[in-house]
């Protein structure tokens, strides 16, 4: 039988790794070098409170009610649609959009987005402490050593998805650069949000 540890760690890479809002963030902010590892210990740290959650048995009261869900399912979607909408903004001004600019977004305004994009998305709790947490607790007294597998999973992603982020800087010296990453994201989030809403 796989080590409670390594099936923790694959487990958790695999949904971490999917496309999502959160990543986008977590990609533009590393491209553009503003707050990377603030973002990216952000990301982690929230991934770490909501996978103790979910092993703590926490999964099993979010099933219980529906009516909770709904409301982050709704909440997140009007975010992710606004925040899509803001980034087709950008993609429209490409002058807002050189790597280069003086003036990068205060490290407030990126924490209290990247937060939003974390916690107002109802999938990380299906994933992070509904799944994640019913699969740590077949483990059972191994359930904790999943959890850090998990956790582990989540700092590699993160931290190697802002950091090797910055290799790009070069390519994304150029606003037209920009005007595409924007317009990716753009579609990515809304795509994500009337998704969310509808389905």
């Amino acid at each position: 039988m796989s080590s409670p540890l390594i099936v923790g760690f694959l487990t958790a890479f695999t949904l971490i790794a999917a496309i999502g809002a959160q990543n986008a963030f977590v990609l533009r902010q590393g491209i553009r070098g503003e707050h990377v590892l603030a973002v990216v210990a952000l990301c982690t740290v929230s991934d770490m409170v909501l996978i103790g959650a979910g092993i703590a048995g926490f999964g099993v009261l979010i099933s219980s009610h529906p009516g909770a869900l709904a409301v982050a399912k709704f909440g997140g979607a009007a975010f992710l649609i606004t925040y899509g909408l803001l980034a087709a903004r950008r993609a429209c001004q490409p002058s807002t959009l050189t790597p280069s600019e003086k003036a990068p977004a205060r490290l407030l305004e990126v924490l209290v987005t990247c937060l939003a994009l974390t916690w107002l998305n109802p999938h990380v709790y299906l994933d992070t402490v509904v799944l994640l947490g019913a699969l740590a607790n077949e483990h059972r007294e191994g359930r904790w050593l999943f959890g850090v597998g998990a956790v582990t999973a989540s700092a590699v992603w993160f931290f190697g998805l802002g950091f090797g982020a910055r290799r790009l800087a070069g390519l994304f010296a150029t606003p037209t650069t920009w005007r595409v990453l924007d317009g990716i994201i753009a579609a990515t989030m809304i795509g994500l949000g009337v998704w969310m809403a509808v389905g």
